[in-house]
């Protein structure tokens, strides 16, 4: 297995899929999906199965009623581990209660690629941008795996530009945010590559009182 590395997805784009799988070194690789913050939705989960037959070999974690008792051994035989979108603060309270914040730390070190969109982007960093307590947004403390802050849903949704920037202004850790359709790459701690499922997407360097965008390979 390469190195320790992190994609954040700003929103999901089936594009992104190739990009994903194919950072891990395999033909058909093990894929665990965490479905955590969307309450692992079984309609979620059969979508995504479905749209990954025959490419992947496709596991579930579940933690309700309670997790398998192999947490480790289970995150260690995978090459990728995706999360998706929903409640960041929900999903972050049970990884913890179950140790599954550690888990994901080891599997990180050893190789796996860490994926995610949304929650499954801001979990990986110090910091975020979160919708979990309610309709408005507010800042949130994430597993640190990852320097700073983020934000996704860029230009999805319209109040999260204004707010990422005036928190980061107010003195939340700076950092990065994506468009929907964009993924961050991270090769351990270190911003790696850029890449855009939408001609015109972009991901951004925030910082208080500036925003850079950065360069951003266009996925055919």
């Amino acid at each position: 297995m390469a190195g320790p590395q992190i994609v954040g997805i700003g929103g999901w784009d089936d594009a992104l899929a190739d990009y994903v799988l194919g950072l891990a070194d395999a033909d058909r690789p093990r894929l665990l999906w965490v479905g955590t913050a969307a309450m692992e939705s079984a309609e979620r989960t059969l979508e995504l199965q479905e749209r990954l037959a025959g490419r992947v070999e496709f596991a579930h974690l579940r933690f309700h009623p309670w997790p398998p008792a192999d947490l480790l051994e289970l995150a260690l035989a995978q090459d990728v581990i995706l999360v998706g979108g929903g409640n960041t603060a929900n999903l972050l309270a049970i990884w913890r209660a179950h140790g599954f914040d550690d888990v994901l730390r080891e599997a990180w070190q050893e190789g796996v690629v860490l994926a995610g969109w949304s929650a499954g982007m801001i979990c990986w960093f110090e910091c975020g941008v979160t919708d979990s307590f309610g309709p408005a947004l507010a800042a949130l403390d994430g597993l640190g795996f990852l320097p700073g802050s983020a934000c996704p849903h860029y230009d999805g949704e319209e109040l999260r530009r204004p707010v990422y920037r005036r928190l980061v202004a107010e003195g939340l850790a700076p950092g990065y945010a994506a468009d929907d359709g964009v993924a961050l790459r991270f090769a351990g701690r270190e911003l790696a590559e850029v890449v855009t499922a939408r001609r015109g997407a972009a991901a951004y360097r925030v910082d208080a009182g500036s925003e850079t965008t950065l360069e951003a390979r266009v996925l055919p």
